[in-house]
């Protein structure tokens, strides 16, 4: 009878380790971009050509940043983006995917946002997939990269960098109007105005909600400094051989009569989180820039606290 029960748990515990086993295969690891192609060529014919490449596969750019002269980031999406992004609070933050083209020391690297990570960390009703190959049909995809491990789609859903840090669902409260219509246009003017260094770069209205997407451009130098520039917080968290550029233009998000944005704790450690906390190029370079994004920001929204 112990002999029966002995293999009968020794039975048991093989079948736990084999459906661990197999769990752990039927969830893939994902990393924050994709590179698309890397090689000689030059800027302006790279950028040309991608965006007709993304054209001729149904994406619409609606915007095109270009922070510093080597490296443009153009912006699409597509109705399934949208329609995706209208699924789930706040997945208008996922609305839309970002490609970059980074002239890294004389070779042309194009890479782009991987829709798969993006999906995950931004909480969407769906995967994304097809936005994902979308792009690989357009661009192609030699590698993934941006961490040395890649998160599985339940890991990235309930991420933050460390304990203290910013969730996705910890974004920033920039304002508060008494409807939807003046908290767009009040953001509209903020960014006309470019106010505090920051202007528009993109908008993507979410359909059949009340929901706008705005991604922005910051310049330090007409604003608070280093900390809210893009090209100086690039220069300290964009270091390794293949670039990340398409971590850029960050966003303010309408929803309803209120406007947010994530925290740069978050929104900055999902795309760089291997980046260290001390050292050199680490947090501790850019610690003021959270706090520093933020207030800029609430600038562009007005600083408006409406009561209904």
């Amino acid at each position: 009878m112990k002999r029966i029960l002995k293999v009968a748990l020794l039975a048991i515990i093989a079948i736990n380790f084999s459906l661990a086993d197999a769990s752990a295969v039927s969830k893939p690891k994902y990393k924050p971009f994709v590179l698309a192609s890397k090689g000689a060529g030059e800027m302006a014919a790279t950028v040309a050509e991608v965006s007709t490449k993304l054209t001729a596969a149904g994406l619409e750019i609606v915007g095109t940043h270009s922070p510093y002269p080597t490296a443009t980031i153009l912006v699409v999406t597509n109705d399934a983006m949208k329609q995706t992004a209208a699924k789930s609070e706040r997945g208008g933050f996922g609305a839309a995917q970002r490609v970059s083209i980074t002239d890294q020391g004389g070779e042309i690297q194009v890479s782009y946002t991987n829709p798969y990570y993006m999906a995950g960390a931004y909480r969407m009703d769906g995967n994304l997939d097809f936005a994902a190959k979308t792009l690989e049909g357009a661009l192609g995809k030699t590698e993934e990269y941006g961490m040395s491990d890649g998160m599985s789609d339940s890991d990235l859903r309930d991420y933050h960098y460390m304990f203290g840090m910013e969730y996705f669902t910890d974004p920033h409260y920039l304002s508060r109007f008494l409807n939807h219509t003046d908290a767009v246009a009040a953001v509209e003017k903020g960014l006309a105005a470019g106010t505090s260094g920051i202007t528009k770069v993109y908008r993507i209205d979410i359909p059949g909600k009340e929901e706008v997407l705005f991604g922005v451009a910051m310049n330090g130098a007409k604003g608070a400094g280093d900390q809210q520039d893009d090209k100086f917080l690039m220069s300290e968290i964009d270091f390794k051989d293949i670039r990340s550029s398409a971590h850029l233009p960050y966003e303010m998000l309408v929803t309803g009569n209120r406007v947010y944005a994530l925290s740069a704790r978050f929104r900055i450690a999902i795309s760089f989180p291997d980046l260290a906390m001390m050292g050199d190029n680490s947090f501790m370079n850019i610690m003021d820039s959270p706090n520093t994004i933020k207030a800029a920001l609430i600038s562009v929204a007005g600083d408006v606290w409406a009561k209904k």
